[in-house]
């Protein structure tokens, strides 16, 4: 049975006095039984001390955490019952496959036909089964990081921890361990989380996502949510490439439409009824996605004004830089066009207009950071 984990008001300072050094400052937050749930946000934001937190290597200054809702603050390690695999795979040398595998049953005096059992199952599970007998040093990273879940898997933990487990390998095997390591945690029905920096990663293989920064976690949700409705200027250039744009709003329709007015003309937004409530002459910060803005002809309707400085073709996507308005000036867009035509890749520095669809503009509140 998958289990649910409850952070309630988690904090962690290292030091005291004027060396006090806050990783995570009152967090909360609620994991759903079976859910694969990552912790995402760049270096040093706190994510690895909240993971090790929950597997009972540190302790928290302040806060609980539950399983079940049964309060584990306290309680040591080796009694949570969580499976860790680590960045470095951890593996002793001197055991075959099967051995390593098996060590943590070993530990639990289980017997040994269970034990052998018990392996054989989840070599398979992660496809190992073959290499049972080899040592370590005689496997590829992806080997040795298959073995590694399969040892954390041996032991049927109530809770699965990663802490950034594909961050040696390549690109190309990083990929194909994606799907693989979400079809293990969804099979056996394990609550999992995950640490990373990968925004990629996240994205393909999470159920949910809680994006962190200096200790604090800035939002949760789905990647899909993250992604097209970020609730801060950080969220959104975090999780993939955006532009932003500053701008005013100069009229709210009936439908909730809004007419947004920027240095180089007005483009129309409709925004996610999650926002904040506008008003006219508000000052904005809109976040536009570069796969979302269209290059068309100058003079079509409703179009705003731009050069294209440079093109840069990758066979399926084009990628673009174009200057907003008719000013030298003028703020610089990224745009990424699928297919592109022939056309959109010929000499730089022509004038086109750029398409903005309604549904694809994310308006933030100003900060003051924020103002140019």
């Amino acid at each position: 049975m998958s289990t649910q984990i409850d952070l309630v008001s988690i904090t962690k300072a290292f030091g005291s006095g004027s060396n006090k050094a806050v990783a995570v400052d009152d967090v909360s937050v609620a994991i759903n039984p079976g859910e694969l749930f990552f912790l995402l946000g760049p270096s040093g934001c706190g994510k690895t001390t909240l993971l090790r937190m929950i597997a009972g290597f540190i302790e928290p200054t302040n806060g609980i955490i539950q399983f079940d809702s049964k309060d584990v603050t306290n309680t040591p390690p080796n009694q949570r019952n969580t499976g860790m695999v680590f960045q470095s795979y951890a593996l002793w040398p001197h055991m075959t496959v099967e051995q390593n595998v098996a060590f943590g049953l070993s530990i639990r005096k289980v017997p040994q036909d269970q034990r052998r059992r018990a392996v054989l199952e989840a070599l398979e599970a992660v496809r190992m089964a073959d290499y049972a007998g080899r040592k370590p040093t005689q496997l590829s990273g992806g080997q040795q990081q298959r073995v590694a879940l399969a040892r954390a898997l041996v032991i049927r933990p109530q809770v699965l921890l990663l802490d950034e487990p594909l961050s040696n390998l390549d690109a190309k095997l990083r990929i194909e361990l994606r799907s693989e390591i979400r079809r293990i945690c969804k099979t056996a029905g394990l609550t999992t989380v995950y640490v990373t920096h990968d925004q990629k990663e996240a994205l393909s293989m999470a159920d949910r996502i809680a994006i962190m920064r200096d200790g604090h976690i800035q939002q949760v949700g789905s990647p899909r949510e993250l992604y097209r409705e970020p609730k801060s200027r950080f969220v959104a250039s975090f999780l993939g490439e955006t532009n932003f744009i500053e701008a005013k709003v100069d009229s709210i329709d009936d439908a909730g439409r809004v007419m947004l007015l920027t240095a180089a003309g007005k483009f129309l937004a409709r925004p996610s009824r999650k926002n904040t409530p506008l008003a006219r002459d508000q000052r904005v910060l809109c976040s536009i996605r570069p796969e979302s803005i269209h290059l068309v002809e100058m003079n079509e309707a409703g179009a705003l004004p731009g050069k294209r400085l440079e093109s840069t073709y990758l066979g399926e996507i084009a990628q673009h830089q174009v200057r907003l308005g008719q000013q030298e000036t003028g703020q610089v867009l990224a745009v990424s066009e699928l297919n592109p035509p022939a056309d959109h890749l010929g000499t730089s520095h022509t004038q086109v207009g750029i398409m903005i669809n309604p549904d694809d503009v994310v308006i933030l509140p100003m900060m003051r950071a924020d103002r140019s």
